[in-house]
């Protein structure tokens, strides 16, 4: 009977940051031991590339062992950890910018003055309730996943952020160095364009 690993003690993490700048290598090992799962699942949704998320695991680990002097104990060292592997999985998909073959921006759909849909008809709502299910359903998340990686970057790192790792609005936006208010936008538009570009797969 498989058990589930226990929840990391954020107090115990900021203990092992203390003794990391101190000096103590194994302190520092323990940190890694704990979060590079984390870590690289993270990098392998934001970058759809196992061997590009190695190499952001890789340099995440290496800029938290180098500025590890720059993290401030009153925050978690987790998002300050997600922090660093976000920018750096950023700036290395912008050094090796790939093709997308189809930008979701044209599934959100256009909205009227009152905030009503523009042109949605019935049939449009069937298929946006038939594509929540969709991304519901174990089966198809792959599926789900492929559309998440069209979302271009300013959309992209705010789902996988709070949709897929399950951080809260606050620490997403504190990740990303934005306005909570920001996060909440950025989330609404992806899960729109995301539900339109599913709607229009299974609504044919």
């Amino acid at each position: 009977m498989s058990t589930a690993a226990p929840p990391i003690d954020p107090a115990s993490d900021l203990a092992l940051v203390a003794r990391a700048r101190a000096g103590d290598s194994m302190a520092f090992d323990t940190l890694v031991e704990r979060h590079q799962g984390k870590v690289y699942g993270l990098a392998l949704r934001l970058s759809g590339n196992p061997s590009d998320a190695e190499e952001i695991l890789q340099d995440t680990f290496l800029q938290v062992y180098r500025n590890l002097h720059q993290f401030r104990e009153e925050a978690k060292f987790s998002t300050w950890l997600y922090r660093v592997a976000t920018n750096s999985a950023l700036m290395h998909g912008r050094t090796r910018r790939r093709h997308r073959a189809e930008p979701l921006e044209g599934y959100l759909p256009r909205f009227d003055e009152t905030g009503g849909f523009a042109d949605g008809t019935a049939a449009d709502f069937e298929r946006a309730a038939r594509a929540d299910e969709l991304l519901e359903r174990k089966e198809l998340a792959q599926r789900a996943l492929e559309a998440v990686d069209q979302l271009s970057e300013l959309y992209k790192t705010v789902f996988v952020l709070r949709d897929i790792e399950g951080l809260s609005t606050e620490e997403t936006a504190e990740v990303l160095g934005v306005d909570p208010g920001a996060v909440r936008t950025r989330l609404h538009r992806a899960r729109l364009m995301l539900r339109g570009y599913l709607g229009n797969l299974v609504g044919g």
